[in-house]
C-alpha cells in the first residue's frame, strides 16, 4: 500500500490554458507523431502535401523542392497562392497569418476550394510553423509578391508587400526545424528524394524539380543527385515499371488502371500490380497523395477485389483448389500499388498512417474487381500462369500450416485451430514461449515487428473484452475476442481447463500505460482468474511494464516507467542538464525498436508476475469491483477515495 500525501493543493491556478500554437510546441508528438527523424521528415510531407493539393485541384503543374546548405527546406509551387487579404473573422490579420498561426484553419474543411485534398484538419502548415525556428513564406498572387517571416510560430513583422511580380505565381515556404524540439535536424537526402518521387508518380499532371545544395562527390553513391526532375505521365504504371526493372513476371503485362469509382460515386482509384518471379511482395497505398503505410479500407477493398476475381476465374477454369485462395496468397508475392482520391477521407491519427473511410472499401472493390475480371479473360495465358502460381502458394501455405499444427500439438488430440489475428511463434514446443496480448491492430503491428519470431507470439484484441464476472454464459460464449483468446491459448475454461493444454509457457498482458490500458488489463486478469484460476496460480500470467517517459540529452537516452523514476533520473543521470522529456501516448505510437528494447526483450524489459496471495481477498475484490452490484463498487470507491490510498494488488 502506498499512502498519498494529504497536503497537495489543486486549485484553479493549476489549470493551464494553452493558446495559439503553444499546444504544438508543448506536445509535438500529438501532431507529427514524435520528435524523432520520422517526425522531422513528416514536417516536409505536410508542406509538400499542400502544393500537391494545388496540383491535384488543377491549379498547379510544377513544384520546386530544394534542400539548402543551411539546414532548411524550401518548397515552391505555381498554384493560386495562399490568400493575403484580411480574414473576415480577424480583421487585423491576413488570411495567410491566420493559417500560419491558428490551428484548424484552412481551405479544406469544405469542397469549395479543394474537391479532394491530403490536408484535412487545418493544422499542417501551422504545426510546421510552430516547430520551426525560422519560416519564411512568399506569395505571388494577382501580379503582386508578398513575404512574411516567422520564428518559433510567431510573426516577426506584418505581411510585407514586396512589389509587382507578373511572371510568377504560387506559394513558397522555406523552414528551418527547431533544434530544441527535434532529436535531430539532419535531413536524409535519400528519404526526401523518395518522398518527392512518390508524389510525382501519384499525380500524372505534376512535374517536381529536385535540387540538393548539400550534394557532394564524397557523399555515398546513389544517395541522391544534385538535381533532377520527376514526371510520370502514366502514374503508378510508370513507377511499377521502374521498380520491376528487368525482372521477369508471371504475367506478360501488369494489371494497371486509373478509373472513377463505379456507379458514378465521387472519387477515383488508380492501381498497378505485377507478380515478379523469385521476389518477395510489397504493398504501397496512398489516399489523396498521402502515404498510408498501415493500409486501411482502400487496401482491404483492393485485396478483396483481386482475391474474389481469381477465385471466380479458377472456378471458371475448373480448378477446385481456387476456393481456398486467400488475399495473402494473391498479394504475398506481388508488387502492388494503390492510390485513391476521395472527398473528406477519414484517417486514424493526425499522421494519417491508416485510412478508415468505410465506404472506400466497397468503392475500391467494386471498381477494381470489374476491371480485373475483364483483364483475366482478355489475357488468358497470363491469367492461367498467374492462377497456377497462386494455387502453388496456397498449397504451400496449407502445407506449412499443417506442419506447424503437427509440431505444436499439445497433449490433447483434438484438431488445433488458431485465430486469424494471431501472429504465432515458430518454436516447436512451448518451452520459453510467450503470448503477448495487446490492445488493437496498431499496437499489434508494432509488437509483431519488435518480437522474437521464434519464441514470441502476438494476439491483438479489439478494444475492451467482456467483463466475465457480470456477463451471462451465453454472452461469454458468443464473444469473438474471448473465442480468439481461447483458441490461441489452446485451453478450455472452468472445469475443462488443463494446464498441459496451454500452448505457451508465459502469457503476457501488454497494454498502454493509461486508464484505458489499465481497464483492459483488469478485464483480462479478471477473465484469467474467473475462468482459468490454475493458470494464474501457476505463475504464468504477467503484466508488461512499458515506459511512460523517454528522457534525452544529446545522444544519451533513458526510460522511466513512472513519475518517481523520471524524477530520480533527472536528479541523478541527467542532473543539471537540459533534458527533452517525451511521454509515450501508447504502444502503437512507439517505434518497434524502442518497444523491443524497453518492453519485449527478455534481457531488458520489466514484467510483473500476477500472484494470488489470498483466495478470499481476491474473491472479495473481484466480486466488489467487477460484479453485478454497482452499490458495492460505489462503496469500495468511496472507502478508498476517502483514505486516498493507491492499491497494489
Amino acid at each position: 500500500m502506498t499512502q498519498q500525501p494529504q497536503n497537495v493543493q489543486y486549485t484553479a491556478s493549476d489549470i493551464e490554458v494553452l493558446e495559439g500554437l503553444e499546444p504544438v510546441r508543448k506536445r509535438p508528438g500529438m501532431y507529427i507523431g514524435g520528435t524523432d527523424s520520422s517526425a522531422l521528415h513528416h514536417m516536409v510531407a505536410e508542406i509538400l502535401d499542400n502544393s500537391m493539393d494545388e496540383a491535384v485541384a488543377g491549379h498547379a503543374d510544377k513544384i520546386w523542392f530544394t534542400r539548402h546548405t543551411d539546414g532548411s527546406i524550401s518548397i515552391r509551387d505555381n498554384g493560386r497562392g495562399i490568400p493575403v487579404d484580411a480574414h473576415p473573422k480577424f480583421k487585423d490579420k491576413s488570411a495567410l497569418e491566420v493559417i500560419l498561426t491558428t490551428l484548424h484553419s484552412g481551405g479544406k474543411f469544405s469542397n469549395k476550394a479543394y474537391n479532394t485534398s491530403g490536408g484535412l484538419h487545418g493544422v499542417g502548415l501551422s504545426v510546421v510553423n510552430a516547430l520551426s525556428k525560422l519560416l519564411i513564406v512568399e506569395i505571388c498572387r494577382d501580379g503582386q509578391q508578398y513575404r512574411q517571416t516567422y520564428a518559433f510560430g510567431t510573426p516577426q513583422g506584418p505581411l510585407e508587400h514586396v512589389g509587382p511580380m507578373s511572371n510568377r505565381r504560387g506559394t513558397t515556404v522555406r523552414f528551418t526545424p527547431d533544434d530544441t524540439i527535434f532529436e535531430t535536424i539532419i535531413f536524409s537526402s535519400a528519404r526526401l528524394l523518395k518522398l518527392v518521387r512518390s508524389k510525382a508518380f501519384l499525380f500524372q499532371g505534376v512535374t517536381i524539380h529536385w535540387k540538393d545544395e548539400t550534394f557532394s562527390d564524397e557523399r555515398e553513391v546513389n544517395d541522391a543527385p544534385a538535381e533532377a526532375s520527376f514526371h510520370y505521365p502514366n502514374g503508378l504504371a510508370d513507377y511499377l515499371a521502374d521498380e520491376l526493372g528487368e525482372n521477369l513476371c508471371y504475367t506478360d503485362v501488369p494489371f494497371a488502371g486509373n478509373e472513377p469509382f463505379a456507379g458514378g460515386e465521387q472519387g477515383r482509384v488508380e492501381w498497378a500490380i505485377a507478380w515478379p518471379m523469385n521476389e518477395s511482395g510489397s504493398m504501397a497505398s496512398y489516399c489523396n497523395t498521402v502515404p498510408t503505410p498501415q493500409g486501411g479500407t482502400h487496401e482491404a477493398g483492393y485485396r478483396a477485389a483481386l482475391t474474389k476475381s481469381l477465385r471466380q476465374y479458377g472456378e471458371m477454369r475448373g480448378n477446385k483448389k481456387a476456393d481456398k485462395i486467400t488475399a495473402d496468397d494473391v498479394l504475398g508475392g506481388a508488387k502492388a500499388l494503390i492510390s485513391v482520391f476521395i472527398p473528406n477521407p477519414q484517417f486514424q491519427g493526425q499522421t494519417k498512417d491508416k485510412l478508415s473511410t468505410t465506404t472506400a472499401q466497397r468503392q475500391v472493390e467494386n471498381t477494381i474487381k470489374d476491371h480485373f475480371d475483364h483483364w483475366l479473360v482478355a489475357h488468358a495465358d497470363s491469367a492461367d500462369a498467374l492462377l497456377a502460381n497462386i494455387i502453388e502458394r496456397t498449397e504451400e501455405r496449407l502445407s506449412r500450416k499443417k506442419e506447424q499444427e503437427v509440431k505444436r500439438k499439445t497433449a490433447t488430440t483434438r484438431r488445433l485451430r488458431l485465430p486469424g489475428k494471431l501472429a504465432d511463434c515458430t518454436a516447436a514446443d512451448r518451452e520459453d514461449t510467450e503470448l503477448f496480448i495487446v490492445e488493437g491492430d496498431s499496437a499489434g503491428g508494432s509488437a509483431k515487428q519488435a518480437r522474437d519470431r521464434r519464441t514470441q507470439a502476438i494476439l491483438p484484441l479489439r478494444g475492451k473484452i467482456l467483463n466475465v464476472v457480470s456477463a451471462t454464459r451465453d454472452k461469454f460464449k458468443q464473444n469473438q475476442e474471448l473465442k480468439d483468446l481461447l483458441m490461441a491459448l489452446g485451453c478450455e475454461t472452468g472445469k475443462d481447463f488443463r494446464l498441459e493444454d496451454l500452448r505457451y509457457e508465459r502469457v503476457i498482458i501488454m497494454t498502454d500505460a493509461d486508464v484505458d490500458g489499465a481497464h483492459i488489463a483488469t478485464l483480462l486478469m479478471t477473465f484469467f482468474y474467473q475462468e482459468m484460476p490454475a493458470l494464474v496460480k501457476s505463475g504464468r500470467v504477467y503484466l508488461a511494464l512499458p515506459p511512460l517517459y523517454k528522457l534525452t540529452h544529446g545522444d544519451k537516452s533513458a526510460y522511466a516507467h513512472d513519475d518517481e523514476e523520471k524524477d530520480r533520473l533527472l536528479k541523478t543521470t541527467f542532473s543539471g542538464k537540459k533534458v527533452e522529456i517525451s511521454r509515450f501516448k501508447g504502444l502503437g505510437e512507439m517505434p518497434a525498436v524502442q518497444l523491443k528494447s524497453t518492453t519485449m526483450d527478455p534481457a531488458k524489459r520489466k514484467l510483473m508476475q500476477i500472484k494470488i496471495d489470498s483466495i478470499a481477498e481476491a474473491e472479495n475484490i473481484v466480486r466488489r469491483l467487477m460484479g453485478k452490484n454497482p452499490e458495492e463498487r460505489l462503496l469500495f470507491i468511496r472507502e478508498n477515495a476517502a483514505t486516498n490510498v493507491e492499491l497494489d494488488i
